[in-house]
């Protein structure tokens, strides 16, 4: 393979949580992929607080509401919802909760936290306002997505990010549950020091970036 003089290379290193490697990040490293032959980009997985500086990270990929004021964030996708869903044949066997108390009464697959070690609090809504609701279930995770599978084996209700499921929902493998209950969340986002230099490497990223996320509002 020929390459040209000035052509972008290196190791852009990135932390992204679970959920962000497959709601923004693919699409990114895709055109990276086939622009920049010579940019290597190791992605790290991390649900947890990462500090990307410290850590010697060039840039990272969070929910708004976690960013520091410190950092440049770019909007990698619109707002969302976090939801409640389950298969249709947990559902026939156990019937569908209708209201925050019936969620007691059922196998809710829980969200183990990296960092502190806790278990998640879902955060639903109560009439416009949040709270955290405890459950209880037979399995426990670490990542959002293997809970999406879990819930579409027929084990239990799992809370997610609605486009994390909205296909699973479409072709009728999950269902939404308590939908007066979701709340939005910011969105994804791509974030990097503020006084960061724009390398070469980290000016490529950000203007994949930016293409992805205009073609992703155009779909």
């Amino acid at each position: 393979m020929r390459f040209e003089r000035g052509e972008v290379s290196g190791v852009l290193r990135v932390s992204a949580s679970r959920v962000a490697q497959e709601m923004a990040l693919t699409p990114i490293l895709a055109r990276l992929a086939a622009r920049h032959p010579r940019l290597v980009v190791e992605a790290r997985a991390d649900d947890g607080f990462v500090d990307i500086v410290a850590e010697g990270y060039d840039a990272g990929v969070r929910l708004g509401a976690s960013l520091r004021r410190d950092m440049v964030a770019l909007r990698l996708t619109p707002p969302f919802e976090a939801i409640v869903v389950a298969s249709p044949a947990y559902v026939e066997a156990r019937g569908a909760p209708q209201t925050f108390a019936d969620l007691h009464a059922h196998n809710c697959i829980g969200i183990r936290l990296i960092g502190s070690g806790g278990v998640y609090d879902w955060e639903l809504s109560d009439r416009g306002r949040t709270i955290a609701v405890k459950t209880q279930g037979t399995v426990l995770v670490t990542d959002a997505t293997y809970a999406r599978d879990l819930a579409a084996a027929g084990v239990g209700i799992a809370y997610v990010f609605e486009p994390l499921v909205r296909e699973a929902i479409r072709a009728g493998r999950l269902v939404r549950l308590l939908p007066q209950t979701a709340i939005e969340e910011d969105g994804l986002f791509l974030y990097y020091p503020r006084r960061a230099s724009l390398a070469p490497k980290l000016k490529a990223f950000i203007d994949a970036a930016k293409a992805a996320a205009k073609g992703g509002q155009r779909a």
